[in-house]
């Protein structure tokens, strides 16, 4: 008999698509819109042996953040090219034996099952990009994302907590002069910079300030996902990832992985991505309450040098509580993420559950087989 291997399997929404992630492999599958599937396949390199370093707690954490944000964009890049050029060059298209048009996305969900050898359907592993063309691109969106969100969930919210406290006179916050300005003062940038003066002045952070803060920090990105949510294209990927989800679902509960399963289960998973969410702002409260200084600019640099430390502290409490699903600790601090996949989610249809499907069979194709054993 075959000894039995567990794997963990996870994923992220692309256009018309999905990557979905193994441990030693990744796959993305994207519908055309004459229904045939355009797929990429490749192993990923085991960093942890490379470097030993990257199995230190929090370092993984990490590390792991990092490539998978790397391994997410280069994905969104080849289904952007697939869709804006359906005619790339190097590709190679087939259709899935007997199961149609194809397509799936999913989104940051960590899940087990015991690995089985058989995988009938068939699809194109190849890569058709330029390397160094798509090499600059990841770079690129890697270096935009990092900017919008350091601007959206760290600069803004800091910003704003500040001039709250000092408006309502909140704990230890500066006492200002009423601020004048405006034509009969002077020009308009000068009224502008003197409220800017008296508005900036830094509040030490405390905990309540911290509170403050990464509430209007998960507001913004509740408003930011709500008003995604309105727009076509972006409710369709949400619909990918409930397919993404129903599909690890069918593959934890050791089912095939038919269509007719997978519909049957839930769109809300409690390992998805989205339930980081609520732990990286309880830890950021937590250390931007300890370190802290009287300088605005240098408590917003520190948030922005603490990222890899509280994704890293995050990781490992996700980890930890994802050891035991049953525990009544993992429940609460997953709950919310729960809930915000009710807006990340759609419910999705039957050719977006089998791309879910097809795009986990051939990530599963390039891990190692089971050695057999007597």
């Amino acid at each position: 008999m075959k000894e039995q291997k567990e794997i963990i399997v996870g994923g992220q929404a692309v256009i018309e698509g999905v990557m979905m992630r193994a441990p030693n492999s990744y796959a993305v599958a994207v519908r055309r819109m004459d229904g045939t599937i355009v797929s990429q396949a490749e192993r990923l390199p085991k960093l942890s042996e490379k470097y030993p370093i990257l199995k230190v707690p929090v370092l993984r954490g990490s590390a792991v953040l990092i490539h998978s944000m790397i391994l997410g964009i280069k994905a969104l890049n080849f289904s952007a090219t697939v869709a804006l050029d359906e005619q790339q060059p190097g590709v190679q298209v087939k259709a899935a034996a007997g199961a149609g048009v194809l397509a799936t996305t999913s989104h940051g969900i960590e899940s087990s099952r015991i690995l089985e050898p058989a995988i009938s359907e068939k699809s194109t592993v190849d890569k058709g990009e330029s390397g160094a063309g798509m090499a600059a691109t990841a770079a690129g969106s890697i270096i935009f994302a990092l900017f919008f969100n350091v601007l959206l969930f760290i600069v803004m919210p800091l910003l704003l907590t500040n001039i709250l406290f000092i408006y309502f006179g909140l704990e230890n916050a500066p006492r200002i002069m009423p601020v004048g300005g405006g034509a009969a003062d002077g020009a308009w940038y000068q009224g502008l910079w003197m409220w800017l003066q008296a508005y900036l002045k830094p509040v030490r952070p405390s905990v309540s300030f911290n509170l403050v803060d990464g509430v209007i920090r998960m507001c913004f990105f509740v408003l930011m996902i709500f008003i995604f949510s309105r727009l076509n294209d972006i409710r369709r990927i949400f619909e990918y990832h409930g397919a993404e989800h129903k599909t690890v679902y069918a593959w934890e509960a050791g089912e095939d992985l038919t269509v007719a399963n997978a519909r049957l289960h839930p769109r809300q998973h409690p390992r998805c991505g989205t339930s980081f969410l609520m732990v990286v702002m309880l830890v950021s409260i937590v250390l931007f309450s300890v370190i802290k200084f009287d300088s605005l600019i240098f408590n917003l640099l520190t948030r922005i040098a603490l990222i890899p430390l509280i994704a890293g502290i995050s990781y490992e409490i996700i980890k930890a509580a994802g050891s035991s699903e049953s525990s009544r600790f993992f429940s609460i601090i997953t709950r919310p993420g729960i809930w915000m996949q009710n807006l990340t989610t759609r419910e999705p249809s039957d050719d977006q559950l089998e791309v879910a499907i097809f795009a986990l069979k051939e990530s599963l194709k390039l891990e190692p087989l089971p050695e057999a054993t007597a």
